[in-house]
């Protein structure tokens, strides 16, 4: 049986559309991104009532309160094993909003590249090298012995990472800052806080290279490719 060369040029041509359809054009598709973990959620309403902050070591969470309702929460990062935060009750006796260090810092070669990351000031410097006072920006103080609240690196959310001092993410600590007074209560336990933090959903992946997805659905007959109007002719019998 003799099959007309159109015939055959529109039977590949669907093959086609419904091979792209299926796996697209131009290579495997990027792989999908992960989820983020979100550090901190603010929804304060501005209405009455004085403001509080409770902190969970177990979760690695403070919760902000105004008025006994949560208007915002933020991952933490307290003391790690050595350097323990302590539990207790605490308030807010100190608001620096650039502040240093006296304890602790890193040290760097001449070139600027960190050769410790985990200095004291009352270390010995090599020479040709410099002691670098870590920075501790925000700085609310809760302790007389050098303990507060400032903005710093949260390296794994949940961990705790700090020499003590409770760090808080760094786009979150102006924030809070601002909200805060002196005198604000600050509570530190080891109650879990019954917090569930949420996932950033992950961005939408953008078209890259020459992958794309033609379709997701069969087409219908109106979407189904039509013979080349050029290549009418049939195979002679």
């Amino acid at each position: 049986m003799n099959v007309p060369f159109a015939c055959l040029s529109g039977l590949a041509s669907l093959a086609l559309a419904f091979g792209c359809a299926s796996c697209g054009i131009g290579g495997p598709a990027s792989p999908p991104r992960q989820a983020q973990r979100v550090l901190y959620q603010w929804y304060d309403d501005g209405g009455p009532g004085k403001v509080s902050i409770r902190i969970s070591i177990p979760d690695q969470i403070a919760q902000i309160e105004r008025g006994g309702r949560e208007i915002g929460w933020c991952y933490v990062a307290t003391g790690k094993e050595g350097h323990s935060t302590a539990a207790g009750t605490y308030t807010i006796t100190e608001k620096i909003e650039d502040k240093y260090s006296n304890r602790y810092g890193w040290i760097e070669d001449e070139f600027g590249n960190i050769v410790d990351d985990d200095a004291k000031s009352s270390d010995r410097v090599p020479a040709g090298m410099i002691y670098v006072a870590a920075p501790m920006p925000y700085w609310m103080r809760i302790t007389s012995y050098g303990i507060g609240m400032h903005g710093g690196y949260i390296p794994e959310p949940g961990k705790p990472a700090s020499h003590g001092c409770i760090r808080l993410p760094k786009e979150f600590v102006p924030i809070l800052f601002e909200t805060v007074n002196l005198g604000t209560p600050v509570t530190i336990s080891h109650q879990k806080s019954g917090h569930s933090p949420a996932l950033e959903s992950p961005p939408p992946q953008p078209f890259e290279g020459n992958t794309r997805v033609i379709s997701t659905r069969p087409l219908t007959p109106a979407e189904r490719p039509r013979p080349d109007p050029i290549q009418t002719s049939s195979w002679p019998t």
